[in-house]
């Protein structure tokens, strides 16, 4: 079904403009582009400068790698997923990863060897807890830093060697 507004109708055939057409019944059908709007983006400017500033301290401060995940899991199995991401992290072993898929209502902290072995699982409950209460108040970027310096805290600083 398609809508319309009538804005003249005493229109005569020299005046009808470009991309119009006077009907067989004397009506004016004109057509009118429309433009998409662009998508809107999970993130403003000064939040994505947040997680960017959490993300780097996060590695800096503790060896590991962290890295978020912001979108929809493949598939029903949301950690299966998840693993299948953090698989394809430059060092697996180190990396800690954080899996968000709004729409599948799925938070996953994935961890390697070495980042588990800082990163008890309880801990990374923890986190999940923190950010799905921010993530409630939809407060997304919040939940995501914070997630990141609960995550810092447990693992420590690097180790030395």
């Amino acid at each position: 079904m398609a809508t319309g507004e009538i804005a003249r109708t005493d229109v005569e055939d020299g005046e009808i403009g470009y991309g119009a057409a006077r009907m067989a019944d004397g009506r004016i059908s004109v057509a009118v582009e429309q433009k998409p709007k662009p998508p809107a983006l999970p993130f403003r400017s000064s939040e994505l400068a947040q997680l960017d500033e959490a993300l780097t301290l996060s590695s800096r401060e503790t060896g590991l790698d962290f890295s978020i995940y912001l979108g929809e899991l493949d598939g029903d199995d949301t950690r299966k997923a998840a693993e299948e991401l953090h698989a394809q992290t430059l060092r697996p072993t180190h990396a800690v990863l954080i899996a968000v898929s709004p729409g599948q209502r799925a938070v996953e902290i994935v961890t390697g060897d070495e980042s588990h072995r800082r990163l008890p699982d309880r801990g990374c409950k923890l986190a999940v807890m923190s950010m799905v209460a921010s993530f409630k108040e939809s407060n997304l970027a919040g939940g995501l830093v914070s997630g990141l310096r609960m995550l810092t805290d447990q693992a420590g600083p690097a180790p030395r060697r």
